[in-house]
């Protein structure tokens, strides 16, 4: 990799002054993809600067009607939380998913959602329980953080913090892994919310979506049967060497489907 200088700020403030005074400079908060990029020469920073000194990034804690959890919570930690698991399970499971135990023991709930990898799992979850994700500036609805292929709605400079996860009345999430990376190369979150049902789609496309059309028919009854009928279009759709657009088109009906079931027990 190339040399960069590396920084271990013990507060959010200083991290923002090293952002604002060094031009480039990438943030580092779990590793698992920022580590390969720059092991590969795929980016050349100026400047790594680490967050894990930063106290408080890591909590987990109920607030209400919501969950909070820091942007520095390991998926490990998400997913072995009774905070976690008695207020909604179904995050819990999602981060049980995620790669391996080396994976779950070093990657973290803001790193995962900042890089908006489209196959990865954690943005499923912000979408489909209408989360807000919270930074060192604002607050971010989930329906306008996720932009495009690797991309959010973040400025430069601003650090996410926290996600706040509404706790809905029952949720799931069912993905097909890739048997290698464990990635989703479809995955799908489903929750019935206080404010109405939600889907949400990883690993189909570029970037996680909403799914309009089983929303709807779930809204009628929220059972499998609803998704009988469900066509989803293939346009736009990734393919790849593992799966082409088609097959994941199908395969996010039949995720869905088990999506359902899994919510209702």
């Amino acid at each position: 990799m190339y040399s960069f200088a590396y920084h271990c700020p013990a507060s959010l403030a200083d991290a923002k002054a090293l952002l604002g005074r060094i031009e480039e400079a990438r943030l580092l908060a779990g590793g698992q993809t920022l580590i390969p990029t720059l092991k590969q020469r795929l980016a050349s920073p100026d400047a790594v600067i680490d967050l894990k000194g930063i106290g408080g990034l890591a909590a987990i804690e109920r607030r209400g009607d919501a969950l909070a959890i820091g942007a520095l919570a390991k998926h490990a930690a998400v997913a072995a939380s009774p905070v976690v698991r008695q207020a909604i399970p179904a995050l819990a499971g999602l981060a049980d998913g995620i790669g391996d135990p080396q994976v779950r023991n070093r990657g973290t709930l803001g790193g995962s959602i900042v890089n908006n990898d489209p196959a990865a799992d954690y943005p499923a979850a912000v979408l489909g329980l209408g989360a807000t994700v919270h930074t060192s500036e604002r607050a971010i609805p989930a329906d306008g953080f996720f932009t495009g292929l690797f991309e959010t709605d973040l400025e430069p400079g601003e650090i996410v913090t926290s996600v706040s996860f509404p706790i809905p009345h029952r949720a799931a999430y069912v993905k097909f892994p890739n048997p290698a990376s464990r990635y989703a190369m479809v995955g799908v979150f489903v929750a019935e919310t206080s404010s109405g049902i939600r889907v949400a789609v990883t690993g189909a496309g570029p970037c996680v979506f909403r799914l309009a059309a089983a929303e709807q028919a779930l809204a009628r009854s929220f059972a499998p049967a609803s998704l009988d009928g469900l066509r989803v279009d293939s346009q736009g759709l990734s393919s790849d060497i593992h799966a082409g657009a088609a097959y994941r088109a199908h395969l996010v009906a039949v995720m869905a489907r088990r999506a359902v079931l899994q919510a209702l027990g």
